[in-house]
């Protein structure tokens, strides 16, 4: 699962949470992800090399928590 924007570093990710900007997932070729409950992710997106990945609590398809 990555998230719609390409973040760089897990901290971005959870600043922009904290912030309440609206942060959603997708998943090429994987289905949908989930839109309540915890999902993993990780990032940058291909071709870069993941450099970091992190769990998130999800309500309503948008991420309310990174753990």
């Amino acid at each position: 699962m990555y998230c719609s924007k390409n973040y760089k570093t897990k901290k971005a990710l959870k600043d922009d949470v904290l912030a309440g900007k609206e942060v959603t997932l997708f998943a090429p070729g994987m289905g949908s992800p989930k839109t309540d409950g915890d999902e993993s992710v990780c990032g940058p997106y291909y071709p870069e090399p993941h450099k970091w990945y992190a769990t998130v609590t999800m309500k309503d398809g948008k991420i309310i928590k990174v753990k």
